[in-house]
């Protein structure tokens, strides 16, 4: 039985996703997706699934995120399932209709919070200055 993992990141969220032969389950951390809170990250979770209805039901995805908050999982999630359906189909027409509606479900979303540095309160303010 052939099975592909792939990976998926958002911020500091990682995701990843195993692929085999099945009925068309989805889990997220070992939850079904329809189940999984809140709504509108189920719903960014579904979308290469709603993409690729036919895929979808040829296979079971089992999803370990971890790390991050709850849209940075989802993302983090989103981006896994629609790679690792891209590898299981080995079909360049797939990618292309994937990245034709969002690049991010292709291609991991590199950018991150910005780090605090000295003399203010976050990473770019600085505490105030008083000259009389």
């Amino acid at each position: 039985m052939k099975s592909v993992i792939e990976v998926g990141r958002r911020k500091s969220a990682i995701a990843r996703a195993t692929v085999k032969e099945g009925s068309g389950k989805v889990t997220v951390n070992q939850r079904p997706v329809e189940v999984y809170q809140p709504e509108l990250a189920r719903l960014k979770i579904q979308e290469p699934l709603v993409i690729l209805p036919d895929l979808a039901k040829q296979v079971d995805i089992e999803v370990k995120v971890q790390g991050g908050g709850a849209m940075g999982q989802a993302e983090a999630v989103r981006t896994a399932i629609a790679r690792v359906l891209i590898k299981w189909s080995d079909d360049p027409k797939i990618r292309e209709q994937l990245k034709h509606y969002d690049w991010t479900l292709t291609k991991s979303d590199s950018r991150f919070k910005e780090t605090k540095k000295p003399g203010g309160t976050g990473a770019r303010s600085k505490f105030q200055k008083s000259y009389r």
